[in-house]
């Protein structure tokens, strides 16, 4: 496991560069060259000191406001698409022509959240990256915002535009970038922003607010404390004040959590740090104290991470806290009669999450029987099962052997 000090150990990296990273705050999209060229030539370094390397990044929809003449962000979902299409050409026209001045091929690969949530297109989509860092290329990775409207949707309903009906996103690109660091088995995931990392209370509001230099595991403290929503406390406790967050993009500080969570979790180290400090990359693989370091956990086998991670949910078991201190604390498979609520519509062999009655999302497993087979199998003994629905191929709804919890 990768500490600190050993980071320059880490020989296969995912990097992500958010919009204020890449663009000029208050540039109408306009492209922070200096600071992308300098990236580039750290990357290119690194590619040719034999490192394998793999970019995450945002920009698109800026770069096309820029070349259609659009002054601000458009809110109309279509336009924002048109701005993508747009834009990405020419994103991507910049990092080719800058590597190969430094004689390093870049090679582009737009993804959505089915490319990762598929099992089978999740399996091609690392086979490519692996062929592509075998060739000695740098992927380029974004997300196919011109096609996928989930990461421009979720932009628009953090600008507080609605909600859109709840649905999910990569999350401007930072859960992107964890999913392929999860699937290529990566050392490092590096998340580039525009503040220096994580810190105590917001910098904007308290003056004494202090950068945390390690972060020893994402809990759900550190998310509600990086959300926009205060956790629980008096009025005037640090603990309400939001950790401090990026001016702008479609992620914040709160997508870059639940990004380092999700890669952490799956045995990637993380880093997030500010793409602006000089020499940033250089000096995160020497070791130096620089943002905040995330350690990784032991990381799972490849079906188990493809439950907990790479697989869309199809629905979700709700269970009652019986049930769910036989999960955590016993380690044991989940029955119908801890069950109190089915959610979605779904078929034997797909992955659901196992909620509590609050909503709370506590892991995700295969589910051994259909939705319908669920709804009439919840809060009955297992030894009930051959009655209710005619068969009994399993005594649970999902067994420990493909539960993941957490």
């Amino acid at each position: 496991m990768l500490t600190r000090r050993t980071l320059g150990e880490a020989h296969r990296l995912v990097i992500k560069l958010g919009t204020n990273v890449v663009t000029r705050q208050g540039g109408g999209g306009e492209l922070a060259l200096d600071r992308l060229e300098a990236l580039i030539g750290s990357v290119a370094r690194m590619r040719r000191a034999g490192r394998e390397v793999v970019m995450v990044t945002s920009g698109a929809v800026g770069m096309g406001m820029r070349v259609l003449g659009l002054r601000e962000r458009p809110r109309s979902l279509g336009l924002r698409q048109a701005c993508a299409a747009v834009g990405q050409g020419k994103l991507m026209g910049v990092y080719t022509g800058a590597f190969a001045k430094l004689g390093v091929t870049a090679a582009q690969v737009l993804l959505t959240q089915e490319d990762l949530g598929d099992r089978d297109r999740a399996l091609c989509v690392r086979t490519t990256l692996m062929r592509l860092l075998e060739l000695g290329t740098v992927p380029i990775l974004n997300e196919n915002d011109s096609v996928s409207v989930r990461e421009l949707v979720e932009h628009r309903r953090r600008e507080g535009a609605g909600d859109d009906g709840g649905t999910t996103a990569f999350g401007d690109n930072d859960g992107l970038s964890a999913q392929v660091a999860v699937s290529l088995d990566a050392d490092l995931l590096v998340l580039l922003t525009d503040v220096d990392g994580l810190f105590t209370t917001s910098p904007a509001v308290d003056p004494g607010a202090t950068r945390i230099d390690e972060l020893a595991v994402v809990d759900d403290e550190a998310l509600a404390r990086a959300g926009v929503k205060p956790v629980a406390g008096g009025d005037g406790d640090p603990a309400r004040v939001p950790i401090a967050m990026s001016s702008g993009g479609t992620g914040g500080m709160a997508s870059k959590l639940e990004a380092a969570r999700l890669a952490s979790g799956e045995g990637t180290t993380v880093v997030i740090a500010n793409g602006a400090a000089q020499g940033v990359l250089e000096r995160i693989l020497g070791g130096e104290d620089v943002g905040t370091f995330i350690p990784a956990a032991e990381r799972r086998s490849a079906r188990f991470r493809h439950i907990a991670i790479s697989a869309r949910a199809q629905g979700a078991l709700v269970v009652n806290e019986g049930a769910l201190k036989a999960l955590t604390e016993h380690k044991a498979s989940l029955l119908p009669i801890g069950v109190v609520a089915i959610d979605g519509m779904f078929e034997k062999g797909d992955v659901v999450e196992i909620r509590d009655g609050s909503g709370r999302v506590h892991g995700r497993g295969l589910v051994n029987y259909d939705a319908d087979a669920c709804r009439r199998l919840a809060g009955h003994r297992s030894d009930e099962i051959d009655a209710l629905i005619g068969t009994r191929g399993y005594d649970a709804l999902i067994t420990r052997d493909n539960l993941v919890l957490g």
